[in-house]
């Protein structure tokens, strides 16, 4: 895993071992943040709050390409000592706020930093967490007015969500399915 562009590009990540893990492919992240600059145009000064966040890596690219600021929050001890590592591998200390936690207990403390002009959820997959993550999301009110939400599941996972979200664009990479949301 590494950076893929911006000012840290090609910056070797940590990464997890084990096959309860999954980190998204350097070719799906590559892809998915083609997508993003063409809708956000560019990456300078957005704040982003990644959900489920693993290694960190979707956060630290955006951080890599000019974002101004991350929160990230995951639950997992191990992948707590990745982001941790992967923040002072990039040198981005002072732009990222790292939350061990729940993501459902620990969400309404990212309402201050917020609103979120990109919100990135990766989480386990096929466990129908996506529609749940997006009401609250909308709940407290998280996403930037133009923001995006993406969400990653896998190619067969069904998300049914109805709320202010629209749902912007829909692939698939592989297993990967990838969805962008956004306010109607």
């Amino acid at each position: 895993m590494r950076i893929i562009s911006g000012t840290v590009r090609g910056k070797q990540l940590a990464g997890f071992e084990g096959k309860n893990i999954r980190p998204t492919p350097d070719r799906v992240r590559e892809a998915l943040f083609s997508i993003l600059t063409s809708r956000l145009g560019s990456f300078s000064n957005i704040r982003v709050l990644e959900l489920f966040a693993g290694s960190g890596a979707q956060s630290l690219e955006a951080l890599s390409r000019g974002a101004e600021s991350a929160v990230l929050i995951d639950n997992g001890p191990d992948a707590a000592r990745v982001i941790r590592d992967n923040i002072v591998r990039c040198r981005m200390e002072n732009q990222v706020r790292f939350i061990q936690g729940d993501v459902y207990s620990c969400l309404a403390k990212t309402v201050e930093t917020g609103p979120y002009d990109l919100i990135l959820l990766d989480p386990p997959y096929n466990k129908d967490l996506i529609p749940e993550v997006l009401r609250l999301i909308e709940t407290l009110n998280l996403l930037a007015e133009n923001g995006i939400i993406c969400a990653e599941s896998s190619r067969k996972e069904l998300i049914d969500y109805q709320g202010e979200f629209s749902l912007l664009d829909d692939r698939n990479y592989g297993q990967t399915r990838i969805r962008l949301y956004g306010k109607a």
